[in-house]
């Protein structure tokens, strides 16, 4: 008989902002692990000259980087074939959102975290809250600064603990001074940029509210799941809850369908619903759009698939016709549009299409999202 081998478990250290400490735990729990009896790696750490966490890989196993080529210039990054034929219990892979060198056999550090839990090997990973995707544009707004290392929400729901790494943002203003996070020229730069009070203090307030709201969400499951094998009523409500179904109608325009993208996933996430995306076109192959238009709307639809989003591109000469339609047939209980369907593009008599769809669509509710600017 084949035994199929058990898919390894994930940790997640998640904190607000560098220099918070989640390394340092991790770390931690791996010399802790160690103590213990496991079989412990270090498959990727990044050590930012901190002396102190430097200090806490003493004695620990590390799986040599790989030189990569790009450009002319010698790269390092991790060796994830080296971490699989190593086959320890437990890897510690520093940086999850990481994009790796151009040429890597995978995208992203996060895609060689999941090949080494289907491997069976379990993984601890830091993380700061702002890369994660959904809230790519919250960031922005809070900040002034758009992260561009991402990484899907969902790689960090399907983790099994996720670990708050948390210090009051007058404490990390206070390392940053004494050059504890950066050096102390990058550091004075820091503290009046990215690392002002009150962006720490915001940025604090989301990875708060993002736990709490992933810890609400686990309950909620495992209770379900609970109710479910005891009574059919509250199964039947399960059944309920799982029609709830958001729309998202995405256009050609880059910046705007992109945020409209990540506000669907967010709320979608919130409400536990599903999630579907549409692009209405008057032929199936696109061919109205110009190169960059159709360039654009594909790119679109790509994202939507990386955040588990269920991509469409309907057939239909009137857009507010068969975006309805589309929608009813779906069950869809959530209309998500830009503001642009308002205001500009082809008007129809009638009115615009906004205007058209909420006619249309009286018993599902439109939600417009405007396209922000700081």
């Amino acid at each position: 008989m084949t035994t199929i081998p058990r898919k390894g478990r994930l940790k997640i250290f998640l904190g607000y902002a560098p220099g918070v400490g989640k390394t340092y735990q991790m770390l931690d729990e791996g010399e802790e692990l160690r103590r213990k009896g496991m079989d412990v790696v270090i498959g990727y750490f990044e050590p930012h000259g901190r002396k102190d966490t430097i200090a806490k890989t003493e004695g620990m196993e590390f799986i040599p980087r790989r030189n990569v080529e790009y450009r002319g210039a010698i790269l390092e990054e991790m060796d994830l074939a080296g971490i699989l034929r190593r086959k320890s219990q437990v890897c510690l892979v520093d940086e999850l959102a990481h994009t790796n060198v151009p040429g890597s056999e995978q995208a992203k550090r996060w895609e060689d975290v999941q090949m080494l839990l289907d491997a069976g090997i379990n993984v601890l990973t830091s993380l700061n809250v702002q890369h994660l995707e959904s809230l790519n544009d919250q960031i922005w707004q809070m900040t002034g600064v758009r992260v561009r290392e991402t990484l899907p929400d969902w790689v960090v729901d399907q983790a099994d603990e996720i670990v708050v790494v948390d210090v009051t943002p007058r404490a990390l203003r206070h390392r940053l001074e004494r050059g504890v996070v950066y050096s102390h020229d990058k550091a004075e730069k820091a503290l009046e940029n990215f690392f002002t009070e009150q962006n720490l203090c915001a940025l604090r307030g989301v990875a708060m509210r993002y736990v709490a709201h992933e810890i609400e969400e686990k309950l909620l499951v495992e209770e379900a799941h609970k109710s479910a094998t005891e009574s059919s009523a509250h199964a039947d409500h399960e059944a309920a809850l799982r029609k709830e179904r958001l729309l998202i109608c995405i256009d050609e325009r880059p910046s705007a369908a992109a945020m409209l993208i990540r506000r669907g996933r967010r709320v979608a996430d919130y409400l536990r619903a599903d999630c579907i995306a549409v692009y209405v076109s008057p032929d199936a192959g696109l061919a109205h759009l110009s190169q960059d238009e159709r360039d654009a709307v594909e790119k679109h639809l790509g994202f939507g698939r990386n955040l588990r989003i269920d991509t469409n591109v309907i057939e239909g000469r009137d857009v507010a016709v068969t975006l309805v339609q589309f929608a009813r047939a779906h069950q869809a209980t959530q209309i998500l549009m830009g503001r642009s369907a308002s205001n500009g593009g082809k008007r129809r008599r009638g009115g615009s299409t906004l205007q058209r769809v909420v006619r249309l669509a009286q018993d599902i509710e439109i939600t417009i999202v405007a396209e922000r600017r700081r």
